[in-house]
């Protein structure tokens, strides 16, 4: 029986190589059970006219599931499913059981309903996203990540992909961090200092799971990066928010009794403000006469284009008490789930035990990834690239935001990739934000940033890493003429 070639034909939406499209589509429908064994393939010929493909490209494909035993040939009579092609299960449906638990009473934490912002997943389809930590596809490199990704899949590396490092990390990767990256923060470390984390989250949550309990005191910046108030809470501690000013964090507002104080001196989450050499010099004397550890998140350090980022904080510390975090992810892609944790062997130690708990450790293959892009060059070369992109739209941005009469509350001194922005008073730009979303523009609300009750609802951020500079002053005409019509 020959299956008919109208039966066939290619997802709109799907990813990959033609080739990867089509061996796709035919080995769903052998598992789906839409095809059976024995059933003839139209010809190559036929079904790559039927798709508007070349014959090549389908018969690569026949060929690759050839050697996969979901086809099998016939000489000249052609292809057929193979007998030896998995065959679905054949099974009545199960009505759905009656959940008779009362969740409430048996979960003893929840993690849900924080104030984490769900972004659309569909934001590249807007067309003014001031999507804030979305990577641009047109500023990456694609071609020698591949090639990296490729590299790392050889056979020479082939510990590296497949091996359970249980909780120890690449040491190529790790041994870059400690001779490239982190001297360019003046910082010092050994690799049994260094633990790599799946992103500067899970390196804050690891930092939080082994400093703090019930019984400890936290401070944290307000407003700040939510998902650390959210992660703090299920830690349990007393969290005191300390309101930040243009300069940062104020020590001397720190109150006693506090355990760990977790801080982005460089680039304030979300204001950008930069605290100066003054005050770093106070907080930590402030930390000192507490006794109290510091947790510096120095995100987005390499997209200081506007001038060289002030030394961080870690390469101040003369005492151990600096706990240092780092992500590639907003330099490389969000995808690449790939941070550090920086600090003394002792902690390094505890949270790295924890993470093997939990996770082991980041996949191999993508650590041996990173670190062919990272020590053959390709990083340096694409955030000099994004550094200019970047430069560009934040100059756009700025002169756009001016000439229609918008409010900046907020820019980095030395770079980074948003403006923290202020509407008029009574602006929820909550609402503002749904309101623009009908018209293809896409912005941060600020309150979820801010702790309390009370929050401020006229701030939110405006993001430039991710829209063309050609589309910036249109959408904050957009924005503008939003505002203005608020109240109507």
């Amino acid at each position: 029986m020959s299956i008919s070639v109208e039966t066939f034909f290619l997802a709109p939406d799907a990813q990959g190589t033609l080739q990867a499209q089509i061996q796709q589509m035919i080995a769903q429908g052998i598992l789906s059970g839409r095809l059976h064994r024995g059933e003839k393939l139209p010809s190559s010929r036929r079904l790559a006219a039927h798709l508007g493909v070349s014959r090549i490209t389908v018969t690569l494909a026949y060929t690759e599931l050839l050697a996969n035993d979901y086809l099998t040939s016939r000489g000249r009579s052609g292809y057929y499913v193979s007998e030896n092609a998995p065959v679905p299960p054949v099974y009545e449906p199960a009505a759905p059981p009656e959940d008779r638990v009362d969740w409430a009473r048996a979960m003893v934490k929840t993690f849900s309903g924080g104030d984490t912002l769900n972004k659309p997943r569909d934001w590249a389809r807007y067309r003014y996203p001031f999507i804030y930590g979305q990577a641009d596809p047109t500023l990456f490199d694609h071609a020698n990540w591949r090639l990296c990704g490729m590299r790392a899949l050889g056979a020479k590396d082939f510990s590296a992909l497949t091996a359970d490092y249980f909780d120890q990390d690449d040491p190529l990767l790790v041994e870059f961090i400690a001779r490239h990256t982190l001297p360019r923060r003046g910082i010092a470390a050994r690799p049994a200092e260094i633990l790599i984390t799946m992103g500067a989250q899970n390196a804050l949550w690891l930092a939080a799971q082994v400093l703090l309990n019930p019984r400890r005191q936290a401070a944290i910046e307000d407003p700040c990066y939510y998902a650390l108030r959210d992660l703090l809470s299920q830690v349990r501690c007393t969290v005191t928010p300390i309101s930040v000013d243009s300069n940062g964090l104020p020590p001397e507002a720190i109150p006693d009794r506090t355990d760990v104080i977790f801080c982005t001196p460089s680039h304030q989450s979300p204001t950008t403000a930069t605290m100066p050499m003054e005050r770093r010099r106070a907080l930590l004397d402030r930390a000192r006469e507490l006794n109290a550890l510091i947790v510096e998140d120095d995100y987005e350090f390499e997209l200081s284009f506007l001038g060289a980022p002030s030394p961080s904080l870690k390469s101040m510390d003369r005492d151990g008490r600096v706990i240092y975090v780092g992500s590639f992810s907003k330099s490389l892609f969000p995808g690449l789930r790939l941070g550090y944790l920086v600090g003394s062997a002792a902690f390094i130690r505890e949270a790295r035990a924890l993470r093997a708990q939990v996770l082991r450790h980041p996949p191999g293959h993508m650590q041996r990834s990173a670190a062919y892009f990272l020590s053959l060059g390709h990083y340096d070369a694409q955030i000099r690239r994004m550094g200019q992109a970047l430069h560009d739209r934040r100059r756009t941005l700025e002169e756009s935001v001016a000439r229609h009469g918008l409010t900046v509350a907020g820019r980095g001194a030395y770079g980074g990739s948003s403006l923290w922005m202020r509407a008029p008073a009574g602006v929820d730009t909550t609402a503002l934000a749904e309101r623009l979303r009908t018209q293809s523009v896409l912005i941060e609300p600020g309150a979820p940033f801010f702790a309390g009750p009370e929050r401020p609802t006229e701030f939110y951020r405006l993001g430039y890493s991710s829209i063309p500079r050609k589309s910036i002053d249109a959408g904050v005409a957009q924005i503008a003429a939003a505002l203005s019509g608020y109240w109507t």
